[in-house]
C-alpha cells in the first residue's frame, strides 16, 4: 500500500486502509446475514421452522425482526464508513493512489447499495407474504363462518322439514279420525233405520192382534144376538099360537 493511502486517517481515528478492511468485513457479514434472512423468511412461511445455523458469524438468534435489524445496522455502518472513505481518498495527494481508492470506495458503495436494495426487496416480499397469509387466514375464517351459517340454515331447514312432516302426519291422523267418525255415524244411522223398521213391524203386528181380538169379540156378540133373536121369535110365535087357539 502506498504510504499516502495508508497514512490518510479519518477524523475519528483509523487509516483509509483500516476503514476499508473494516467495511469489507461488514459487507461479508451483511451479505451472509441478508442471505440467512431471506432463507429464514422463506422457510418460516413454508414450514414454520428456523433455517439459519448456530455457527453463523454473527451471534444473532433465529428471530426474523432481530436479524433484519442487525442487517440494517450493518448497512448503515458501512454507509457511514463509505462517507469517511470518500472524504479520505479525496485528500490523497498522489493521483494514481487517489484514483485507486476512488474505485475501491465506489465499489464498496455500490455493494452496500445493492445490499440495501436487496434488504428492501426482502422486506417488501416479507410484508407481501404476511399480507397474503393474513388474507388467506381471513378467507379461511370467512369460509368457516359461512360454513357455520350454512350449517345453521341446514339445521333450520331440517327443523322446518320435520315440522312440516309432523304437520302432515297430524293432518293424516285427523283425516283418518274424521273418516272413522263418518263411518260410525253412517252405521249409527243404519242401526236407527233398522230399529225404526223393527218398531214399525212390531207396531203393525200389535195392531193386527188388536183387530183380530175385536173381530172375535164382535163375532161372539153377533152370535149371541142371533141366538137371542131366534129365541125371541120362537117365544113370540108360540105366544101367538097360543093366543089364536
Amino acid at each position: 500500500m502506498d504510504p499516502a493511502g495508508a497514512g490518510a486517517t479519518a477524523g475519528g481515528g483509523g487509516s483509509l486502509s483500516e476503514i476499508y478492511q473494516n467495511a469489507r468485513r461488514l459487507l461479508l457479514r451483511t451479505r451472509d446475514g441478508l442471505a440467512r434472512l431471506e432463507r429464514f423468511e422463506s422457510s418460516s412461511f413454508s414450514s414454520a421452522a428456523a433455517s439459519s445455523s448456530s455457527s453463523a458469524p454473527l451471534g444473532i438468534g433465529l428471530d426474523s425482526p432481530e436479524l433484519s435489524f442487525s442487517v440494517k445496522r450493518d448497512i448503515a455502518q458501512i454507509q457511514s464508513l463509505c462517507t469517511d472513505m470518500d472524504r479520505l481518498w479525496r485528500s490523497i495527494p498522489a493521483k494514481g493512489q487517489r484514483d485507486l481508492w476512488k474505485r475501491k470506495v465506489e465499489q464498496v458503495t455500490e455493494e452496500v447499495d445493492s445490499l440495501k436494495e436487496g434488504l428492501d426487496k426482502s422486506s417488501s416480499a416479507n410484508k407481501k407474504r404476511m399480507m397474503e397469509a393474513k388474507e388467506r387466514a381471513e378467507l379461511f375464517q370467512r369460509a368457516g363462518e359461512s360454513e357455520h351459517v350454512l350449517r345453521i340454515f341446514d339445521d333450520e331447514a331440517q327443523a322446518l322439514q320435520s315440522a312440516r312432516n309432523s304437520s302432515m302426519m297430524l293432518e293424516e291422523a285427523y283425516a283418518t279420525g274424521v273418516a272413522v267418525l263418518s263411518k260410525h255415524a253412517e252405521q249409527r244411522d243404519r242401526l236407527k233405520r233398522a230399529q225404526r223398521k223393527a218398531l214399525d213391524i212390531l207396531n203393525t203386528v200389535g195392531l193386527s192382534n188388536s183387530v183380530l181380538k175385536l173381530i172375535e169379540r164382535r163375532h161372539r156378540v153377533d152370535k149371541w144376538v142371533a141366538y137371542g133373536g131366534m129365541i125371541a121369535t120362537i117365544i113370540v110365535v108360540y105366544l101367538f099360537w097360543r093366543w089364536t087357539h
